[in-house]
């Protein structure tokens, strides 16, 4: 089992990127912790990260063949991307979407997920942890299939 793991805009300044929001560690440390934890899981993932609305919509139509799910941090196009919505309503594979900061204790327009609707799920808040709980998420779902 293949899962595809998306972050957007921004997500590549972790470390650095207001660390009272985001915490200190980067999205390299974030993902080596993610490939320890998959393999505890027994699944391979594909990491991909970008600030173009119209790569992730790419990227997540390309990995229809090779991914049975995702696990997106959108990001910035949470709140705006009707296009990164249509494609996972498209694809025929499940999502879970994660947020490394409770979007809901923070400004009002954050509150807001056009993702979250075709997603099997959201979690947010709990730093690199939303990533971990979004991977054995998105396996238990898989699996129960």
């Amino acid at each position: 089992m293949k899962i595809l793991v998306v972050n957007g805009p921004n997500l590549n300044l972790l470390g650095t990127r207001e660390p009272d929001v985001y915490g200190t560690l980067t999205l390299e440390k974030i993902n080596e912790e993610l490939v320890l934890y998959s393999q505890s899981l027994g699944v391979e993932i594909e990491f991909f990260q970008s600030n173009i609305e119209g790569e992730i919509v790419d990227k997540i139509q390309q990995s229809r063949s090779d991914c049975q799910g995702i696990v997106i941090n959108p990001a910035a196009y949470t709140h705006t991307s009707v296009a990164i919505r249509d494609v996972i309503a498209a694809v025929d594979m499940p999502a879970v979407e994660v947020h490394i900061s409770n979007i809901h204790k923070r400004e009002e327009f954050r509150k807001h997920s056009y993702i979250a609707p075709v997603c099997i799920g959201q979690i947010a808040g709990f730093g690199l942890d939303s990533y971990k709980l979004g991977l054995e998420a998105i396996v238990n779902f898989l699996n129960q299939k």
